[in-house]
């Protein structure tokens, strides 16, 4: 009997993943353009002073209207400047992330090792293909994730988005070092059909240099995502620690 599956965060981790490899990744909750003064900050702090103001001569209010915007402007600079340095500094110790947001924690080959702390605590090793056939047949990115949730008693569950919805009823195949293994499609995702390999899966993964899916969409179309296992293992060993 086949068991309910889930994917944790696919499209955080797609986001986080894309960023790791590319260097592209921003911090959530940071601006790269600081806010403008606001205009009726200045008004009221001209309408407090009008009463002081009333026996000046014209070219003195000017002066003096000039003079605090010069300072506003330094105020402002100043806090601008302050607030990048703020944000560098908890760009750098990772402090912003988001409660549950995925956060890569290592790297290991063609591998990363990922947390992510919700209600529970997730984590998961994650890899994209190292080569995709027929590279001419447009698709999403695709992934493998191997994924730990201590809370829910689940231990090195493997889950395939093929980046493509799959015929209905297929069986798409997962190839590793001249053993093939049987997986079942709902939507763009797979997972090992029978949950009692997994393990056997896990294992072949840990021996062998390649891993292929080969899946059918509804279209007709067939696939075959090739990923590189080298790595997999220290990923997994950290996944193990993070989640125990």
């Amino acid at each position: 009997m086949i068991r309910p599956r889930s994917l944790p965060g696919v499209s955080a981790l797609a986001a986080l993943w894309l960023a790791a490899a590319f260097g592209a990744f921003v911090a959530p909750g940071f601006s790269a353009v600081a806010a403008p003064a606001k205009k009726e900050d200045a008004e009221d702090g001209k309408k407090k002073g009008q009463d002081a103001k009333a026996q000046n001569t014209k070219a003195q209010n000017t002066k003096t209207k000039d003079t605090k915007a010069n300072d506003a402007k330094s105020k402002d600079a100043k806090s601008k400047d302050a607030k990048g340095k703020d944000a560098k500094g908890k760009d750098a110790k990772g402090k912003d992330a988001k409660p549950g947001a995925p956060k890569q924690v290592a790297n290991f080959g063609d591998w990363g090792a990922f947390v992510a702390q919700g209600k529970s605590r997730t984590c998961y090793a994650l890899a994209k293909p190292s080569a995709r056939a027929p590279a001419t047949l447009k698709r999403d990115d695709a992934y493998i994730f191997i994924s730990n949730r201590p809370a829910e008693n689940v231990r090195n569950e493997v889950s395939v988005i093929m980046g493509f919805p799959m015929k209905d009823n297929s069986e798409p195949k997962a190839e590793i070092g001249g053993t093939t293994f049987d997986l079942v499609a709902k939507g763009s995702n797979a997972w090992v059909k029978n949950p009692a390999e997994e393990g056997q899966f896990i294992e072949a993964m840990r021996r062998g240099s390649r891993l292929t899916v080969k899946a059918t969409s509804v279209k007709g179309n067939t696939s075959t995502d090739t990923y590189s296992l080298s790595g997999l293992s220290d990923a997994l060993a950290r996944v193990q620690k993070e989640c125990q």
